[in-house]
């Protein structure tokens, strides 16, 4: 007997340098045993900013080896669920074949942070110790979710 697919979590964004890319390393963490966990961008800048990778490295993640990718990879992709961190990765956000959820949770993009590297620094730590409560919380629904038999997508979930 083969087990069933894990359902795929899509993080979106308009770069997809940043913020999915950290949303995308703490849901892994937290959840990739019962999660196929991606991120992608509506507009992907090609790289993944070296500040988050940085970030991400100081509380035990790796997302050196991610790359920067667009939402069309998935077109094709059953996705159950869509997460956007960004309100133009909402807007442009398309609904996939099997869509069941979709949240949209904004946070400061900080590749636009200004200053000096400690600065930056500052506010990309900012916006990780952020989305590290929220991936984290959206990863224990889920597995209590699974517990309870409900595949843990009928969630119901405050956006923000």
């Amino acid at each position: 007997m083969s087990l069933p697919a894990k359902p795929t979590v899509l993080i979106l964004c308009t770069g997809n340098s940043c913020r999915s890319h950290m949303a995308e390393g703490f849901l892994r963490a937290a959840a990739g045993d019962v999660l196929n966990v991606q991120s992608a961008g509506s507009k992907p800048a090609g790289y993944v900013h070296p500040l988050a990778v940085q970030v991400m490295a100081e509380v035990g993640i790796d997302i050196s080896q991610h790359r920067s990718k667009s939402m069309t990879e998935f077109l094709n992709e059953k996705v159950e669920t869509v997460i956007t961190v960004c309100g133009n990765a909402d807007q442009a956000c398309p609904v996939f074949p099997g869509q069941v959820n979709r949240y949209h949770w904004p946070f400061e993009d900080p590749a636009k942070a200004e200053g000096n590297d400690e600065e930056k620094l500052k506010i990309f730590r900012a916006v990780r110790d952020e989305m590290r409560g929220m991936f984290e919380a959206y990863a224990a629904g889920r597995r209590d979710g699974l517990k309870q038999g409900q595949g843990g997508t009928h969630l119901t979930l405050l956006t923000i």
